[in-house]
C-alpha cells in the first residue's frame, strides 16, 4: 500500500516534471509556427494542425500558440518554466500581462503565489494598466455555445450602428412575422425600447413575440427569399439524418442535425410540418451526370452533403462554404459524379489547385491526399504509446541536464492573506 505522503511526492514530482515537458512542447511549437510546419502539412493554421495532430480542442490549441509565441519574447519566464519552478498556469497568467521590461517583477511575485492568487493579480494589473495602455479592441464574431439543457446561446459582437441595424430588423421581423402591426405594435416597441432589453428573455405565458421569435423569423424570411440561400423558395432548409440510432436498440431510429446535435422525435416532427423532404437511399453512389455538365447538379451535391458532413482534406473541421471538388477534373475526362466528387473547404480547395496537393481515391473508395513533395498525409495521426510515462520523463530530464525535484514549484506563500490591491500598486509603482 503506498502512504499518502509517497503520492503527494509523486504527484509534486511528476507535476514539475510535466511542466518542464510542456516548456519543451511550447518550443516546439514555436519554432513548428515560425517554421509553417502546419502549412506544409495542409493545415491553415498552427492552432487547426494541433487540433488535428494531438487531439486538442481549438481553443485550447490557441491558446497554447499563444503563449508559446509570447514565452519567445520572454526569456526569464521562459527559462522558469523550463527549469520547473514555474508551472504552465502561472506562466500561461504572466504572458497575458508582462512585457520584457516587466517579466522580471511579476516572476517575482509568481515564484511566490498560488495559481489562483497569481492569475487574479494578473487580471488586477490587466485593468490597472488599461488607462495608459492602448486596449486592443474588441473583434466583431459570432459564437455558439451549447447549453446544458439542449438550447444552444448565440453570442454576437458588432460595431455599435451594427447591432442597432441588427435589433431594428429582429424587431421589424417579430412584428411582420407575427402580424404585429399599427398602433398596437408601435406601443408596445416604445415600451420594449424604454426597459433593457440587452439580455431579452421570452416570459413564461406572453403573447408578445420576444426578440429571440424575431430572430428565428429573420432567418426564414432570408433563407425563403434570398436565392443565393439555396432554398429553392422554401419556407426554410434543415438538414436533418434519420438513421439507426447508436444509443438505441436494433430497428429505433434517431434523428441528428448536421453537427451531430441530436433532436427529439417530436422536434423533427415540428420542422418537417413545413419543410420539404428529400429521401436518399444509401450513399448516393450511384448519382452520375457523366460529362453533360462541369456544374454541380442539386441532387448530387445533397449526396454529397450527406455523404461527407464537412471538408474532406484529413484534420479539417470546416463545415461551412464547401466547394464539390472533381477528384479526377472535368477537363481531363472526369465525371460530375458522387463518387468522382469530395466537399473541400475554401482553404484546402486552392491548396489543392494553386497548393500542389493532389487527391486521389483508392481501391476502397476511401480518399488519399498527397503533399507536394510526394508526401501522404493519413487520415488519421499516427499514436505512440508511452508505458512508463514517470519513468520517461525523469529520463528526459537527466539526458536535458535538468535537476527537477517534488518542491521545485512549490509556492511559497506564508499563509499571509494578500492585499491584491496593495501588491497591483506595488507591481505600477515599481515600473
Amino acid at each position: 500500500m503506498v502512504s499518502v505522503e509517497d503520492l503527494s511526492r509523486e504527484i509534486a514530482d511528476l507535476a514539475a516534471h510535466l511542466d518542464a515537458a510542456t516548456h519543451r512542447l511550447l518550443t516546439c511549437i514555436r519554432e513548428f509556427d515560425e517554421a509553417g510546419g502546419w502549412y506544409e502539412q495542409g493545415a491553415d493554421s498552427c492552432a487547426h494542425w494541433l487540433a488535428w495532430r494531438i487531439g486538442l480542442d481549438p481553443a485550447t490549441a490557441r491558446e497554447k500558440v499563444r503563449v508559446a509565441r509570447a514565452l519567445g519574447k520572454l526569456p526569464a519566464i521562459d527559462e522558469a518554466l523550463r527549469v520547473g519552478k514555474l508551472s504552465y498556469a502561472k506562466a500561461r497568467a504572466l504572458t497575458r500581462v508582462a512585457t520584457p521590461e516587466t517579466e522580471t517583477k511579476l516572476l517575482e511575485v509568481a515564484v511566490v503565489a498560488t495559481g489562483a492568487q497569481l492569475e487574479r493579480l494578473c487580471r488586477g494589473y490587466r485593468r490597472a494598466l488599461a488607462p495608459n495602455e492602448a486596449v486592443a479592441p474588441e473583434e466583431r464574431s459570432v459564437r455558439r455555445r451549447d447549453l446544458p439543457g439542449g438550447m444552444v446561446r448565440l453570442e454576437i459582437v458588432l460595431a455599435p450602428d451594427e447591432a442597432d441595424l441588427v435589433l431594428r430588423a429582429l424587431d421589424r421581423a417579430r412584428e411582420v412575422a407575427h402580424g404585429e402591426t399599427g398602433a398596437s405594435a408601435d406601443a408596445q416597441n416604445r415600451e420594449a425600447e424604454q426597459e433593457d432589453v440587452s439580455a431579452e428573455a421570452s416570459a413564461p405565458g406572453s403573447t408578445w413575440p420576444s426578440r429571440a421569435d424575431g430572430m428565428v423569423a429573420l432567418a426564414e424570411s432570408f433563407l425563403a427569399g434570398n436565392p443565393a440561400s439555396g432554398s429553392g423558395g422554401e419556407r426554410f432548409q434543415v438538414m436533418v439524418h434519420v438513421d439507426q440510432d447508436p444509443l438505441a436498440p436494433d430497428g429505433v431510429v434517431g434523428a441528428t442535425l448536421d453537427d451531430g446535435s441530436r433532436i427529439s422525435a417530436e422536434t423533427f416532427r415540428r420542422i418537417a410540418c413545413d419543410c420539404g423532404l428529400v429521401a436518399v437511399a444509401g450513399d448516393g453512389a450511384g448519382l452520375n451526370i457523366g460529362r453533360r455538365a462541369r456544374s454541380i447538379p442539386p441532387a448530387i451535391r445533397r449526396a454529397l452533403t450527406l455523404r461527407d458532413r464537412g471538408c474532406r482534406f484529413p484534420g479539417c473541421t470546416h463545415t461551412r462554404f464547401l466547394h464539390g471538388h472533381h477528384i479526377q477534373h472535368w477537363l481531363h475526362g472526369g465525371e460530375t459524379s458522387v463518387t468522382n466528387l469530395a466537399l473541400l473547404c475554401t482553404f484546402h480547395h486552392h491548396l489543392v489547385h494553386e497548393g500542389g496537393w493532389s487527391i486521389a481515391r483508392g481501391e476502397n473508395g476511401e480518399l488519399a491526399f498527397t503533399a507536394p513533395d510526394g508526401r501522404a498525409l493519413p487520415a488519421e495521426p499516427p499514436r505512440q504509446m508511452v508505458a512508463d510515462v514517470l519513468g520517461s520523463l525523469h529520463e528526459w530530464a537527466t539526458d536535458n541536464g535538468l535537476d527537477l525535484g517534488a518542491d521545485g514549484n512549490l509556492p511559497l506563500w506564508d499563509g499571509t492573506r494578500p492585499d491584491y490591491d496593495w501588491a497591483v500598486g506595488a507591481l505600477i509603482t515599481a515600473g
